[in-house]
């Protein structure tokens, strides 16, 4: 292989790492509750916090549920960009979730009170 088709091959492959590691373009994203949503088909659950659960406990989970799902529908409009950081023990996509100002929407959904911080580890507190 020539030298010029060495440093072609070597650009192509730094491209296709970069594409999968970093958020290359803004992307749809349909919720499916506070804290997932789908990108394209592929489920992915928000990096850094913990949402109510649609299948409540309580009247008071269902009801912030509904809230904390219906704030995420407005947040990701019209795209978001994906910080993919692995998955997590049910095979979903774990990402930080961006809106187009570069906002984090795990920590605006914190900051308003729709979501609690998470690290992904030990027992979640009920909402109830």
């Amino acid at each position: 292989m020539n030298s010029a088709a060495r440093t072609l091959s070597s650009v192509v492959v730094v491209f296709a790492a970069t594409l999968w590691c970093c958020p290359a373009s803004a992307q749809r994203a349909e919720v499916i509750d506070g804290d997932t949503i789908r990108v394209a088909g592929v489920v992915v659950r928000m990096m850094g916090l913990d949402a109510p659960e649609r299948r409540a406990r309580c009247p008071a989970e269902a009801r912030l549920a509904a809230r904390a799902t219906a704030r995420l529908r407005q947040l990701v409009r019209p795209r978001v960009w994906l910080e993919r950081r692995g998955r997590d023990r049910y095979r979903r996509t774990l990402a930080v979730v961006r809106d187009g100002a570069g906002r984090d929407l795990a920590q605006v959904m914190i900051r308003e009170g729709l979501a609690r911080p998470y690290n992904g580890q030990g027992q979640r507190e009920g909402w109830c």
